[in-house]
């Protein structure tokens, strides 16, 4: 797929999980339950030990079923080295001009991290993807819509701090997709399963 193509699927169903373990076989056991769930966009935290590995072995199981990234991209090495392995996508959390030029370079969207207005501008300056609002937990909902108001063109992605009630309000205020970690894949594979379940549900109803 091309560049375009890939960001319109991997934020389709405007919700990308976050998966940070503490080991490869947590880190693909959660993955396995996600998708399981219905989820068709996730990432893989380079902070999880092999994270590299566990990219090239679920972009290999879901093939185009779902849409498998890289996140906490730092530097232009991690982002060649996260390329390689077969991400799809590439999520940060800070603003790293390599990280998006090695990215597009190899035809893979790119989300960079962004904290403020100045920030956010820049990394559309730099051809980002879309804009990972970062720590969302540090503004809220209505600074997302009051920026939105002056930047409509500029496409944002808020995480961390984001839950399963809260997400359907970030994109009532113009978030493209939010980004959600442990709020939602903490638990047994029930508790996620209903979870997801329960998160799918909210955001295809009208916010009130």
């Amino acid at each position: 797929m091309y560049r375009w193509e890939i960001t319109r699927a991997a934020l389709a169903q405007r919700i990308l999980a976050t998966i940070r373990a503490d080991s490869y076989d947590h880190a693909a056991g959660m993955a396995d339950t996600l998708l399981s769930a219905g989820i068709t966009t996730l990432e893989i935290s380079l902070t999880t030990p092999f994270a590299l590995e566990a990219v090239t072995t679920l972009v290999r199981e879901v093939g185009d079923e779902a849409i498998i990234g890289a996140g906490t991209v730092l530097d232009g090495a991690s982002a060649r080295m996260a390329v390689d392995a077969g991400a799809r996508f590439l999520t940060a959390l800070n603003l790293d001009p390599e990280v998006i030029s090695t990215g597009h370079r190899y035809g893979i969207p790119v989300f960079p991290g962004a904290a403020t207005v100045n920030e956010i501008v820049r990394a559309m300056e730099l051809g980002a993807d879309a804009v990972m609002v970062f720590p969302a937990s540090a503004v809220g909902p209505d600074w997302l819509a009051d920026v939105r108001a002056v930047l409509p063109q500029a496409p944002m992605l808020p995480a961390a701090g984001i839950t399963p009630q809260t997400a359907p309000r970030w994109l009532a205020a113009g978030a493209v997709a939010c980004g959600l970690g442990a709020p939602l894949v903490e638990g047994d594979r029930e508790t996620v399963a209903k979870r997801v379940a329960d998160l799918l549900g909210r955001i295809a109803e009208p916010v009130e």
